[in-house]
């Protein structure tokens, strides 16, 4: 198992995620936030790749609060009676994508602005809430902020970006994409078509990674985690981060 060196760009020290709950149309749905040191600062929406809120998520929502930012992660598998990957299986990633496959998909974007609205109303808020998804997440935070107005969006090789791109237009708020050109689901020429019609606007921030396939960023599964890659892009969504969502 490989973990991505991620301590050096931190700022602060993050505190431990609290177990809370999000109101929906539907009910209470489950969700952990973690707060920055200082308590207060503003917010992103933590948007799960498929396997969950995994250890790898958590990671990275801690990544953020140590960077002063408000993080919410929504546990979007919760209307699932079986709702977990087990990750000790070697059949994790079909185990992941059936999870999906059966969630809702209008349901699951509901559930991500209804996650936006609880950030916003939090009263450790104190700035812009924006939208950070990877994988499954990446395009469910897209087609959200097509719908809810975030103060930026963050997407991490969107997995459904081919066929949201006609929501382009409605994604007003910065954002910026992270792809593989190395990536077997999402192939280049289609990376390449996805960047045409979103860079057509000014405030979006395209990045490709050569030699990296999907899921480059995760660092707790070797067959997808490419160390480069995953580095490089921290680095450029912190700074991003830094410009369009400032913590100070």
């Amino acid at each position: 198992m490989s973990v991505g060196p991620t301590g050096s760009l931190a700022r602060m020290t993050s505190s431990a995620a609290q177990h809370i709950t999000v109101p929906t149309p539907d009910g209470p749905m489950p969700a952990q936030l973690w707060l920055p040191q200082p308590g207060s600062g503003p917010g992103l929406v933590m948007v799960q790749e498929i396997f969950g809120v995994s250890p790898y998520i958590q990671r990275r929502c801690a990544d953020l609060a140590a960077l002063g930012y408000v993080v919410l992660a929504p546990e979007l598998y919760w209307r699932l009676q079986d709702r977990t990957v087990d990750e000790t299986q070697s059949d994790v990633l079909q185990q992941a994508m059936a999870l999906a496959g059966r969630t809702d998909w209008d349901q699951a974007v509901g559930d991500v602005r209804s996650a936006l609205v609880a950030l916003r109303a939090r009263p450790e808020l104190t700035g812009g809430a924006g939208l950070f998804g990877f994988c499954y997440g990446g395009g469910l935070a897209f087609h959200a902020a097509a719908l809810a107005d975030p103060a930026v969006l963050v997407s991490y090789y969107g997995s459904a970006l081919p066929e949201l791109v006609t929501l382009a237009d409605d994604v007003t708020a910065p954002s910026q994409h992270h792809f593989g050109l190395s990536d077997t689901f999402i192939p280049a020429p289609e990376v390449e078509r996805i960047r045409g019609i979103l860079t057509t606007r000014s405030n979006v921030s395209f990045h490709t990674y050569a030699d990296a396939g999907h899921a480059f960023d995760n660092f707790t599964m070797d067959v997808f985690y490419h160390a480069g890659a995953s580095t490089e892009a921290w680095e450029n969504t912190v700074t991003f981060l830094s410009r369009e969502l400032s913590v100070f």
